[in-house]
């Protein structure tokens, strides 16, 4: 009996060490040279680098969504919207607007729903403020938002941490602000997420 227990406590200590071994620097995620601060201390951050534009965002947004529903208390989620060129930004500082606004929920989804399915094309910004209208969101104060003290504050925000955690392509996950993951080294969108919890444990064993 002590034999067999025995045994099966080793092949599980194998199975916690593969699995722990799985996953390394470098290889399956990368260490950023300059951890960036996150907001809460007393939390582990995970943090999305997304476009709009991007259609990879757009097949990572379902399997991201469900996962960050299921997110412990003691983690933080939250998205940077990226700027590669001035085409991105109307589509960050609508992301930014709708968030202070309280209308994610009904805004995300449906930007990502309406650029790569219906294959809308927003030609101007007045385009994009008639679509959010008829979302729900109330037009004119998305319109006086857009343009706002509070939302410029945000794109200089966002694009500092971006640049701290040196993405170079989306969507990038970001955990605790010291570990960078991509979908290349992850193996896929599936991985970057398991990669994430492992890197979660991580940081949470160590704090």
């Amino acid at each position: 009996m002590f034999r067999k227990l025995a045994i099966g406590l080793l092949i599980t200590l194998t199975a916690v060490i593969a699995q722990a071994e799985e996953y390394k620097a470098g290889v399956n995620y990368d260490v950023i040279a300059m951890p960036v601060p996150t907001a809460d201390k007393t939390k582990v951050e995970v943090v999305e680098a997304f476009g709009y534009l991007c259609p990879h965002c757009a097949r990572f947004e379902p399997l991201l969504h469900s996962w960050t529903k299921k997110l412990p208390m003691d983690v933080d989620f939250a998205r940077v919207p990226v700027v590669f060129s001035r085409s991105w930004e109307p589509l960050a500082r609508a992301y930014y607007a709708s968030e202070i606004l309280n209308d994610l929920d009904k805004t995300h989804q449906a930007t990502f729903t309406a650029l790569h399915k219906e294959r809308r094309r927003f030609s101007s910004f007045d385009d994009l403020a008639d679509y959010y209208a008829d979302l729900g969101v109330d037009k004119d104060k998305f319109v006086k938002m857009n343009q706002s003290f509070a939302v410029n504050m945000r794109m200089n925000q966002g694009a500092s941490k971006l640049k701290g955690y040196g993405i170079q392509s989306v969507p990038t996950l970001i955990v605790n602000g010291k570990y960078r993951i991509t979908a290349d080294k992850a193996g896929g969108h599936a991985g970057m997420l398991k990669v994430a919890e492992y890197l979660i444990e991580q940081e949470r064993n160590a704090q």
